[in-house]
């Protein structure tokens, strides 16, 4: 049976709207609530040397969208009754949320603490989403890796900016 003829898969065009649509909502949320404290506030944060400078953001934020994408995408494909399916999704749309959060508690509020406090359990939960991910579509797994390193990253950025401002 193809994949246009299983009843219970969504057409390749919904499933590139489910995949991608709510990854586009995420990325346009947080620069709603971003853009307007980059100045004065960001940039009047002291931040560690290693913090890269605010052009990378952009380039790097835009690949890992479309990186989450493909792999939502891909597990999208997979049946909906296939097993374990339907907590990856849950888990992958779960840390996807606390990247929006994220982007309101640090901006939104100012609070590097409560990014902090948001960030830490986002990052378990791309871990987790990456183990389910690989249990069901070993590239879906793979687009996430990328993710989790600049999540483990802006963790420690983010513990020392709040460390150097708190």
């Amino acid at each position: 049976m193809s994949e246009r003829e299983h009843p219970l898969r969504p057409s390749p065009w919904a499933r590139a709207a489910i995949a991608v649509l709510p990854v586009i909502a995420a990325s346009l949320l947080g620069q709603l609530v971003t853009f307007p404290s980059l100045v004065p506030w960001y940039a009047g944060l002291a931040k560690p040397p290693f913090n890269p400078p605010n052009w990378i953001f952009g380039p790097v934020w835009t690949a890992l969208y479309a990186l989450m994408a493909l792999a939502a995408w891909r597990i999208l494909g997979l049946p909906p009754n296939t097993p374990g399916r339907r907590v990856a999704l849950t888990l992958f749309f779960a840390q996807l949320a606390l990247n929006i959060l994220w982007s309101w508690l640090f901006f939104g509020l100012h609070s590097p603490l409560a990014g902090l406090l948001n960030i830490v359990p986002q990052l378990l939960i791309i871990l987790a989403t990456i183990d389910r991910f690989r249990r069901l579509d070993a590239i879906a797994a793979y687009c996430l890796w990328p993710l989790a390193a600049w999540v483990a990253f802006a963790t420690v950025l983010n513990l020392e900016i709040w460390r150097l401002n708190g």
